[in-house]
């Protein structure tokens, strides 16, 4: 139940809280005064489609706020919805907010909590159901008639519909990747060709971590192998020879301060560091000498690191920048190729399941042929009832499940049929039905739905266009009897309805700082009697139209 609504800068709405109660309660006024804008802030605050031109002129946002009770028999729903989303719900109440900016930003809360209009959706669904005009359009069009009778048989239906659609989904995208198979065939056949050569081009390479760069060091001791040569052999020669033995002369230089080392300490750390110089240039003699043993030019092995260096240059252009990027190439390209080899038993596999699918989704689809067709005969008599309570009690409504090709919602065409004349066969509602069948056929629905599905609020905006006298007097009592089960706000501009309410707030607008605003009040018993009046009478209220008003409201009240 919404128990309180808070609207600012919305529309030609300033600033309005409006507090609802239980029961059945109407809003009336001048056409244009506001009352539909009222039920749009509601539709918002349950996830409605939102847009800046709501904004109220020279504002830079519009806030919505509202309360609700959530009831028992929704209360399970409402909570399994705001858990799923990690929302608290410490009692039976819930708590949006919702602001839209200038910019098209939105901004909602639900019970403080920041959540997306998906959101607001999931758990509107179970707090306000708002019935206009538009859908009477929508039962215009024989495609919705399904979704109707689905709503109607929603505990039966639902869960299978859910893994009939999963199936369906799952038949779908095999049938498309079958297709892809079959279409990119020769697509294919290049591409593996293409793979195989990158393959065994880089299997053919040898490439290995870390190669090039001892490729180029060792390319630059060959290019490099006589100045080498030279210089190893000039220092072993200064180090190490006949005429000028460097290395004998230190030798004897250490033996000459090996005498003196036990003198002092001075002297003991003059031979430390000449005995130390004495060996390292031995030992670096030793391995000039080496090196100089081992050098040996070979013309053949620096014309082969130079064909691989030009091969790895020429893989890196194609396949990397890095050795560690070609090889990783190549294993993308095996991985590939692998799984291509599979290419074959895929499709076979995919058919396979294809096939399982395709006989899941008659199984699940003929399980909703017969739930549909079981509860349209139970809708069909529901229907006729009510609408015998809104003066067509020669009514015949049949509910027509017919099969077509399995889609997203099955393999049923439903079409709702209606003759209200006797002796006419029944024809297609779309093509036969006036506007006021068509209100009543809505509201004996909705009727039905309100007792099944325990939605919180129903929102009725002027859903009585079209009807007058008796029929006017007999969708008032319809829809007060709804709000027996459910709370009822209706915009109405039948005095029948308005007199049938236990609540009735009056909507005006008025100038001011030239500026329109949009105000509205609970009437008294003595205004609810001027306002039926002028709703019977027009601008001039006379005493007979208050006298019919307020036998209007008598009657109501008995």
């Amino acid at each position: 139940m919404l128990e309180e609504l808070v609207i600012k800068n919305f529309a030609i709405i300033s600033d309005l809280r409006l507090s609802f109660e239980k029961g059945m309660t109407v809003l009336t006024g001048e056409t244009g005064a506001g009352k539909s804008i009222i039920i749009d802030a509601v539709g918002l605050l349950v996830g409605g489609r939102g847009s800046a031109d709501f904004i109220r002129h020279a504002e830079e946002k519009s806030v919505l706020e509202g309360q609700f009770f959530v009831n028992e028999r929704v209360l399970p729903d409402v909570k399994e919805a705001l858990e799923q989303l990690g929302i608290e719900m410490d009692d039976q109440t819930v708590i949006i907010s919702r602001t839209i900016f200038r910019s098209g930003k939105n901004i909602c809360r639900v019970n403080n909590q920041l959540v997306n209009t998906t959101a607001l959706k999931q758990i509107g669904q179970f707090l306000v159901d708002i019935h206009g005009q538009h859908e009477h359009q929508s039962l215009m069009n024989s495609e919705r008639h399904i979704g109707y009778l689905d709503q109607f048989a929603i505990q039966e239906i639902h869960p299978i519909l859910m893994e009939y659609q999963e199936v369906f989904h799952q038949q779908q995208t095999l049938s498309r990747q079958i297709r892809q198979l079959e279409t990119n065939e020769k697509e294919f056949v290049q591409r593996m060709d293409m793979l195989n050569f990158q393959r065994e081009e880089i299997e053919t390479a040898e490439i290995s971590v870390g190669e090039e760069q001892k490729l180029l060091e060792e390319r630059q001791m060959l290019v490099n192998h006589q100045k080498i040569t030279d210089a190893l052999n000039m220092s072993y020669q200064f180090i190490q020879n006949d005429e000028m033995n460097s290395l004998s002369n230190i030798g004897q230089a250490m033996s000459e301060l090996e005498t003196i080392s036990d003198l002092t300490e001075d002297f003991k750390t003059l031979y430390d560091e000449v005995a130390s110089s004495y060996y390292q240039l031995e030992e670096a003699a030793r391995t000039i000498q080496s090196e100089l043993s081992g050098m040996e030019m070979d013309e053949k092995r620096l014309n082969h690191v130079e064909e691989r260096l030009n091969t790895i240059r020429q893989m890196k252009r194609k396949y990397g920048d890095s050795e560690e990027s070609i090889l990783e190439h190549y294993d993308n390209v095996v991985k590939e190729l692998e799984e291509s080899m599979f290419s074959g038993a895929k499709q076979e596999r995919l058919e396979q399941e294809l096939a399982e699918a395709t006989a899941n989704v008659q199984v699940l689809s003929h399980q909703l042929t017969t739930i549909r067709t079981a509860k349209a005969t139970i809708l069909e008599e529901a229907i006729v009832s009510q609408l015998k309570d809104l003066y067509l009690d020669k009514t015949i409504f049949n509910v027509v499940v017919e099969p077509v090709k399995p889609y997203e919602l099955g393999s049923d065409l439903v079409t709702f049929y209606i003759s209200t004349n006797p002796g006419e066969e029944p024809k297609p509602l779309t093509k036969v039905a006036s506007g006021g069948e068509l209100s009543r056929v809505m509201l004996g629905m909705k009727s039905i739905f309100s007792e099944s599905q325990g939605i919180t609020s129903i929102i009725f905006d002027e859903v009585d266009t079209g009807v007058s006298g008796r029929v006017a007097q007999a969708i008032a009592n319809k829809i007060h009897q709804i709000a027996t089960d459910s709370q009822v706000l209706c915009i109405t501009h039948l005095p029948q309805v308005a007199a049938s309410a236990d609540h009735h707030y009056f909507i005006e607008k008025h100038i001011v700082d030239e500026r329109t605003q949009t105000t509205v009040y609970p009437l008294s018993k003595e205004q609810r009697v001027d306002e039926v009046a002028r709703m019977l009478a027009g601008e001039v209220i006379t005493d007979l139209s208050k006298q019919h008003a307020k036998e209007l409201l008598n009657l109501s009240t008995k």
